[in-house]
């Protein structure tokens, strides 16, 4: 398995030089990738989780790509609904051409309904928008020009170039526990990207999603999880978030992961809350001894 790390985009001290020293101690640590997450208005619901600042994605990941060399880059999660798919897919491609360590789409619906009031987006149809702009992302990386006509957007003969560097074509792990988002997986995705899941929600969705990829005809999307790591002794049971636990328990996910062929795990030090929150040098104490330990 190949190992990521989240980036901690925000919150009181993030700077231009923390994210830099957050990414290259990634990379020093062994770590192969690194994924940022989205907000675009950080209304009070998600100040309150993910305070300001709060530095954007893709223009994070333009910053880093030339300046942390080796390591690959991606998101956890894009919000599909609050950009036009022309914007993601240009965007995600640009971004894949200037690192040469490559580029991950992280998509799906997120679940700030204030977030989607302010920037004039429709909450409760995020589900079908976000099925339709993949859609048309994928087709603007393989077309050029590319055409689609759909409820939500419709163009003819926009030039999409550059292509994405990535070949056969730009990874797409759809993030979501629930089962819109494991159909969403196997129908559009690349990979499935759980957060926080437990081996009772895997055992019951993998047969799910790989018989839903196989009926639309279409490779079995990769299992490629966000664990949330808190550090500590708990209870076993089959509800319990892989990640959570001891250093033993958590090596015992991982081998877990590795069993049920998980390709790539991304480890998120955030515990939830800012006041929870750890120091930098407390997230790369916890980072190296996972690494320390995983199989």
């Amino acid at each position: 398995m190949r190992y990521g790390v989240n980036l901690l985009n925000f919150g009181s001290g993030t700077t231009p030089d923390s994210l830099l020293r957050q990414a290259t101690d990634a990379r020093d640590l062994g770590f192969e990738f690194a994924m940022i997450s989205d907000h675009i208005a950080v209304t009070p619901d998600v100040h309150g989780v993910y305070p300001a600042p709060f530095y954007d994605q893709f223009v994070l990941a333009a910053y880093l790509a030339g300046r942390v060399p080796g390591l690959r880059l991606g998101t956890t999660i894009t919000v599909i609904p609050y950009r036009h798919p022309l914007q993601t897919a240009r965007m995600a491609a640009n971004i894949d051409q200037l690192n040469e360590a490559g580029f991950i789409l992280g998509a799906g619906v997120g679940w700030s309904a204030a977030e989607y009031e302010v920037l004039g987006v429709p909450f409760r149809e995020r589900g079908a928008i976000t099925d339709e702009y993949l859609t048309a992302i994928r087709a603007a990386w393989s077309e050029d020009p590319t055409s689609f006509a759909g409820r939500y957007v419709a163009y003819e003969g926009v030039r999409t170039a550059p292509a994405p560097a990535t070949r056969p074509h730009l990874p797409v792990w759809v993030g979501g526990n629930s089962p819109a988002a494991q159909r969403r997986a196997a129908g559009l995705g690349e990979g499935w990207h759980p957060f926080m899941p437990s081996r009772a929600l895997l055992d019951e969705a993998l047969p799910r999603i790989a018989a839903q990829a196989e009926a639309a005809g279409r490779p079995v999307p990769d299992l490629v999880p966000r664990l949330q790591i808190r550090l500590g002794e708990l209870p076993d049971s089959p509800e319990r978030p892989l990640g959570h636990g001891s250093a033993e328990q958590v090596r015992a996910d991982l081998e877990t992961l590795a069993g049920l062929g998980a390709t790539d795990v991304l480890l998120d030090t955030y515990p939830g809350t800012p006041e929870e929150r750890a120091d930098a040098a407390e997230d790369r104490r916890v980072l190296e001894l996972v690494m320390s330990t995983a199989p």
